[in-house]
């Protein structure tokens, strides 16, 4: 902002020194007077008389003082430094020469423009410098065309301002020490004055939007709410024992990780649909919440939807689970503690039930598999058995093997018999004169026992004989004894899929039992109306950081 110096009434350029000073010893005049005014004329007319020859010099125009009077009235205005730059563009937007933003202000006045007005601000930021002054070059031919006394007034109304600032008039015997004194301490207290209103409507605004707020809530949380009971309770899904289990896998047994993903499908089944739609059907809880005793905000209103139901079991069944120790945490609310422990509990029955069911499939799975290969198992060596007493009674022959042995053993009885009547034969030959009789006992020995021989060795190789029924019970035994490898295989089978069935198994252990309380949980009044006036006072603070901004944006 450039100012300029407050010009003097008559301004005497320099003839000689004496003159100047004479002529300023012997006109005083204030500063403020206007040059037409009759204390002005008074005073040159007096310094014409005293002095006629005491000035020499040349005096500046009319003009120009009249000027200088009107800038110094334009400035005990009290315009704002943003009012007169706005001035100064408004003034070089329509193309005059100003020598300061005062200069800027009178000479915008003089052509009839108010350099405030919301129009002439608008028109400062035009794209079209064209478009600007035509809208000036119109402005001025409608002021032109309009008489001076019907035209719209186009100044602001300064005048009851101007009567709030200080004169620099002074009445007769008045210090301007203490007028000085007086009138800052005038400022003083209009400014004390306004802090005082701008901290009342501060604390009006406060006690509207937050502090009235607050007290209806406290007033409700200590007076209006039904009180609620709150049963706790925890239990957590545990995997069986596995003994013989090694590697990683053993490395998170008895742990959280291990039965995390179950812990979290029954979380989700015991906040579910389903679980309300048995809790409900079972115990009744949209009845309980439907109790006219409830008060109006907590009530579930009577003919209420089954999703507007469903999000009250969700407020009021809340179940969290601890990832590292797999432990879930539930806690039920109602309005009566022994519907809240009974609640706990049924919601805890259904869990054992879902817990029952997840591994349910997997041990059917592998148990029928095994249980079908050991009973096919035991079919086939029972066949196998079968077909071999068949044969053995067929045969009517014991144990492979043994019948054939027995013959052969009295075949080679028979040969040593042979071969022991063949050299008594031989020694009867050796004699000059045997005895006949003998000879011929020995010889038809020997020809019985070569027919035996020759029969026992016939049913060993003849068909249907032994050797055949051998092969056929020892076809039949081996048989046998394959099925019987089979079962016991299908067996062991059976039984490792019994243990992998029993590692699977999924059981809840109850740590904490739901127990009824005997005093009120919720509502907690201290802390529900502390929050509540946390609430507020932000919703306060980010609707008045708001407004500020954008006040601020439109009023730059």
């Amino acid at each position: 902002m450039t100012t300029k110096p407050k010009a003097q009434k008559f301004r005497i350029r320099r003839g000689s020194s004496t003159a100047n000073a004479t002529a300023s010893s012997s006109n005083p005049m204030p500063e403020t007077a206007a040059p037409n005014s009759p204390s002005a004329q008074g005073h040159s007319q007096s310094a014409a008389n005293t002095a006629p020859n005491a000035v020499s010099g040349a005096v500046d125009s009319p003009n120009t003082v009249s000027a200088e009077t009107d800038i110094d009235a334009i400035r005990q205005e009290g315009l704002t430094g943003r009012q007169l730059r706005m001035a100064r563009r408004v003034a070089q937007k329509n193309g005059l020469a100003v020598t300061s933003d005062f200069d800027a202000v009178r000479q915008l006045r003089q052509q009839g423009i108010d350099p405030f007005q919301r129009a002439n601000v608008l028109e400062l930021v035009t794209p079209n410098d064209g478009q600007t002054n035509a809208a000036s070059g119109q402005m001025r031919a409608a002021t032109a065309k309009v008489p001076a006394h019907q035209a719209r007034v186009q100044l602001p109304q300064t005048v009851q301002r101007k009567q709030s600032l200080p004169s620099t008039q002074l009445g007769p015997g008045e210090n301007p020490a203490e007028r000085r004194a007086s009138e800052i301490s005038r400022i003083q207290r209009d400014i004390a004055r306004r802090r005082r209103r701008n901290i009342m409507s501060l604390l009006g605004r406060l006690a509207m939007f937050v502090l009235l707020p607050t007290i209806a809530a406290s007033f409700y949380f200590y007076t209006i709410a039904t009180p609620m009971y709150g049963t706790k309770s925890e239990f957590i899904i545990q995997q069986a024992d596995n003994q013989g289990s090694g590697g990683l896998g053993s490395l998170f047994q008895g742990t959280g990780l291990a039965t995390q993903t179950d812990s979290t499908t029954v979380q989700s089944y015991m906040t579910s649909r389903e679980a309300f739609l048995r809790l409900d059907e079972d115990y009744g809880f949209v009845e309980h919440f439907s109790d006219p005793n409830i008060d109006a905000i907590q009530r579930l209103d009577e003919g209420a939807t089954r999703e507007t139901a469903y999000a009250m079991f969700q407020d009021h069944v809340q179940i969290g689970l601890d990832p590292t120790e797999g432990i879930l945490k539930m806690e039920v609310i109602a309005a009566d503690p022994v519907k809240s422990q009974e609640f706990s509990e049924a919601l805890i029955a259904y869990a054992e039930e879902q817990v029952d069911q997840l591994t349910q499939r997997v041990r059917e799975d592998q148990m029928s598999g095994a249980r079908t290969n050991y009973e096919l198992a035991r079919q086939n060596r029972e066949a196998a058995l079968a077909e071999l007493v068949a044969i053995q009674q067929e045969t009517e022959q014991g144990p492979v093997g043994a019948e054939q042995a027995a013959l052969q053993q009295r075949i080679t009885s028979l040969q040593v018999e042979l071969d022991q009547e063949q050299l008594n034969l031989a020694g009867f030959a050796n004699v000059s004169r045997p005895n006949e009789a003998q000879v011929r006992a020995t010889e038809n020995s020997i020809e019985q026992i070569e027919n035996q021989i020759a029969l026992l060795r016939s049913q060993m190789s003849s068909g249907g004989s032994l050797i055949t029924n051998d092969a056929r019970l020892r076809v039949a035994e081996e048989n046998y004894a394959f099925e019987v490898v089979n079962v016991q295989t299908a067996q062991a089978t059976l039984s490792t899929a019994e243990i992998e069935a029993n590692r699977q198994v999924r059981y809840l252990s109850v740590s904490v039992a739901p127990i009824a309380p005997d005093e009120p949980t919720y509502p907690r009044a201290f802390e529900n109306t502390f929050l509540a006036f946390l609430i507020f006072s932000g919703i306060y603070l980010m609707i008045s950081l708001t407004a500020s901004i954008l006040r601020e944006q439109v009023s730059s």
